[in-house]
């Protein structure tokens, strides 16, 4: 069994207001065949303390706009890792230090991505021009 529409959905809205607030590496793992209690990992980096509390507030607000219910939000006080719960979809927030330490894709590589169908970053289309050079 793989991800709901909804999860999925909830993942995309998530991962656009968290590249507004300029998150990156923002990756999503199908966990529901791993786990009983989520369909998706949203993983997100931010680059200081500062980011990391701006990303979890977009993604908190485009959530609730999206007419979702947050059931819990965690790690706060240090925002080096904020977790935020809606049931079929956990948000994971790390500073990019966390992110490297703990390396969730690592722990969970085994789980299939969602395309999240973003906007290619100006990185990511200079990477295809080289390669299609």
């Amino acid at each position: 069994m793989s991800a709901t529409e909804h999860a999925t959905e909830l993942s995309r809205i998530a991962a656009r207001a968290a590249a507004g607030k300029s998150g990156t590496d923002i990756v999503a793992l199908d966990v529901s065949e791993k786990l009983a209690i989520t369909d998706i990992f949203l993983v997100i980096s931010a680059v200081n303390e500062r980011q990391v509390s701006a990303v979890v507030d977009a993604v908190d607000e485009a959530l609730i706009k999206a007419g979702t219910k947050r059931t819990r939000r965690e790690g706060e006080q240090e925002n080096r890792w904020v977790l935020l719960d809606y049931l079929d979809l956990v948000v994971h927030v790390q500073h990019v230090e966390a992110r490297e330490l703990y390396s969730l894709e690592r722990l969970w590589g085994d789980c299939p991505r969602i395309d999240l169908e973003l906007p290619a970053t100006p990185d990511q289309q200079a990477d295809g021009q080289e390669r299609a050079e």
